[in-house]
């Protein structure tokens, strides 16, 4: 099953890049044997004012019609990593080829596309910057391919 990132705004040069390239090396390593991955990151970026409704329009020509798509959202669903795992597995199991992960602007995503999206996750209440949800979102890819690999990486 290959993975798509598809985030509003360019993640530049920095200490979460770096980490986000290590789990995306790390997830495609662990993640061969299971047929997940690779990970496509598609960036895009409203240079008008990040209006969700534009970022939204965006997205939608970024992430291939064909993508189921899964957003981050703090409304979502809330797993565990191994429940996280598990989801990854059943989605694949499925026969489902091509998933793709979207992340919002400043705003959030646009109600509609909320709305017309296959899934939707939450990694809490809490409200995180968008380089440190990419970077989460790639770890816990990284970590649920380690969980069903059974490596020692996920401690329970």
């Amino acid at each position: 099953m290959r993975i798509q990132i598809c985030a509003v705004a360019r993640l530049r040069k920095g200490p979460e890049k770096a980490l986000f390239d290590d789990y995306v090396a790390r997830f495609e390593k662990a993640g061969r044997a299971l047929s997940l991955g690779p990970i496509q990151l598609s960036e895009v970026e409203d240079r008008q004012g990040s209006r969700a409704s534009v970022e939204a329009a965006l997205l939608r020509k970024a992430i291939p019609e064909r993508n189921q798509i899964c957003i981050l959202d703090e409304r979502g669903t809330k797993m565990s990593s191994p429940q996280f795992a598990q989801w990854l597995q059943e989605r694949r199991d499925q026969g489902i080829g091509d998933l793709s992960f979207a992340i919002g602007g400043a705003d959030g995503l646009a109600e509609d596309f909320r709305e017309a999206a296959n899934h939707s996750i939450s990694f809490g209440l809490m409200v995180w910057p968008h380089a440190l949800a990419r970077v989460m979102l790639v770890e816990q890819l990284y970590r649920a391919a380690t969980i069903l690999n059974g490596s020692p990486y996920h401690r329970y």
